[in-house]
């Protein structure tokens, strides 16, 4: 059976805006700049002077170049201000320094107390005075390496250390330099160290030393100690080795005896002196000389005393 073909559906139905004509636009002109006559070409555009546009342009073109040249003219006037008014600037910082120190101070924080150790031939007032401590010094201002360098510059001295104990205390330690002999010159007697440098007066309690005496005895002193103590038959009784213009040596006994020494060959001289003690007792002889000034020869000469006058 056949069927009937379908009859096709009818389309939707489209609304649509009714469109409204637009007016034509108005074309614009090509060359919209104001018209010029020419025969006022060409234009002179004015330029804009002055000082303040010169240092706009150049703080434009030049910023970086500008900053540095005013922070250094800033460092020069600085420079000289400080310079010109260093002594009141000085002054301010110092009068600062006091106060905040005297607050310090004030507070327990001064020094209130010196513990010295070491000192045998160094004077405690000579460390005092080198630590140079004050009213307004406080533990945390107190400059310890300053003063150390300062305890170091007395002659006795080979060595200091400061210690700092908080909050009011200077713990000083000294090593002091080994004297090796004393030095006699115009009435006053010094310790020489083994330079020749005087390091303190000497005490009784260093009359154990040996003794010289005379300009330039310090320098060679050492030298000639070491030298005597080698022959040890001359050294009883030894008092003192007296430098004779500065080029040789006479030996000083307590019983008055002078040895004379020659200004080269001293170590044969001082053997043949040994030898003649050894053999002779050439020093425990009633004598005031013995001249060994010349190789190979020794003069005396008795000693001198006057007569008993007669009963």
């Amino acid at each position: 059976m056949t069927t009937a073909p379908r009859a096709p559906s009818p389309a939707p139905k489209v609304s649509r805006p009714t469109i409204k004509p637009v007016a034509p636009m108005v074309p614009l002109a090509r060359d919209r700049s104001p018209v010029v006559a020419r025969k006022n070409l060409p234009v002179v555009l004015k330029r804009r002077r002055g000082i303040l546009v010169g240092l706009g342009h150049l703080w434009v073109l030049h910023r970086k170049l500008v900053l540095r040249v005013v922070a250094l003219i800033v460092a020069v006037v600085v420079v000289l201000g400080a310079y010109v008014f260093r002594d009141e600037i000085g002054q301010g910082v110092l009068y600062g320094a006091d106060v905040v120190s005297g607050r310090a101070a004030q507070a327990g924080l001064g020094v209130a107390q010196i513990s010295m150790t070491g000192q045998a031939l160094t004077r405690e007032a000579d460390i005092i005075a080198a630590l140079d401590v004050n009213d307004f010094t406080t533990t945390f201002t107190f400059d310890a390496e300053a003063a150390r360098q300062r305890i170091e510059d007395i002659p006795s001295v080979a060595s200091a250390t400061i210690r700092k104990v908080y909050p009011d205390t200077l713990n000083v330690t000294i090593t002091e330099k080994t004297p090796v002999a004393r030095w006699r010159m115009d009435g006053e007697t010094y310790l020489i160290d083994a330079t020749g440098a005087p390091i303190a007066r000497a005490r009784f309690e260093n009359g154990d030393l040996p003794l010289v005496i005379g300009a330039g005895a310090g320098d060679d002193a050492l030298a000639m100690v070491n030298l005597i103590e080698r022959f040890p038959q001359v050294t009883p009784d030894l008092a003192a080795l007296v430098r004779i213009a500065d080029r040789r040596w006479d030996l000083i006994y307590y019983t008055g005896l002078r040895v004379q020494l020659p200004e080269t060959g001293v170590v044969p001289a001082l053997e043949r002196l040994g030898a003649y003690q050894a053999e002779y007792q050439l020093l425990d002889r009633d004598l005031d000389l013995i001249d060994m000034r010349v190789p190979e020869y020794v003069a005396v000469r008795p000693t001198q005393r006057e007569e008993e006058p007669s009963s």
